[in-house]
């Protein structure tokens, strides 16, 4: 079986990716870890990657979509399949990964996109502040302090909230991923492939309703 996971920042994928792992036993590939490891075993398009990188540079889409042919064509992935995160993220490398799956005689059987409405994910994100003293993390709807006000850890009374933490930063963030993940959700769309499951549940329904779909699939 082999996945791809969608889902704007904060709607949860990390977590549901872990318990699609743990269930199904699938390979979880993540764009950082493929770049790490090409990177680490000095393959030649490793190299290539880190030449970019070095000069603060984006690593163009040939180069990536290289690196992800040359990890999903190892043997682990052969025998439990892969589910791709981060990866891909705009049309051409989705129309790549069409073409590296035909070469491997493999194919993608499901794009699960984590929806959730972005309002909610705004104070999903934005609800972080820390106690300036000790440096304790708080969110105000999952994790406040025990007394409104006080650091549950020193019992300080400052709190500050980070700047890529503050609403306006987390909704331009979120415009950007939108903006990022708006084609390849119709192209999926139309492509047959693509799951809608509600992000805005509770964690365990999330996973009841991905795991529904894997079934069916399996």
């Amino acid at each position: 079986m082999n996945l791809m996971l969608m889902g704007l920042p904060g709607a949860g994928k990390g977590t549901q990716a872990e318990k699609i792992v743990d269930k199904y036993h699938i390979i979880h590939v993540s764009t950082g870890d493929m770049f790490r490891e090409a990177m680490a075993n000095k393959t030649a398009v490793g190299l290539k990657a880190k030449a970019f990188m070095d000069q603060g540079e984006l690593v163009p889409d040939e180069v990536t979509n290289q690196i992800v042919q040359e990890r999903l064509a190892q043997d682990d992935i052969s025998q439990s399949g892969y589910m791709l995160d981060g990866f891909p993220r705009n049309l051409a490398q989705a129309k790549a990964l069409d073409e590296i799956n035909a070469q491997l005689n493999k194919k993608l059987d499901a794009v699960i996109n984590i929806d959730v409405d972005p309002k909610l994910l705004v104070e999903r994100l934005s609800g972080r502040f820390i106690c300036r003293n000790c440096g304790a993390t708080y969110h105000k709807l999952y994790n406040p302090p025990k007394v409104e006000g006080t650091c549950d850890r020193c019992g300080g009374h400052e709190f500050y909230q980070r700047e890529d933490d503050q609403p306006q930063t987390v909704k331009n963030r979120l415009d950007v991923n939108i903006k990022m993940n708006t084609p390849l959700i119709d192209y999926y769309q139309n492509a047959g492939i693509l799951k809608q499951v509600d992000g805005a549940q509770e964690i365990d329904q999330v996973f009841a309703q991905i795991d529904l779909f894997l079934r069916k699939i399996n």
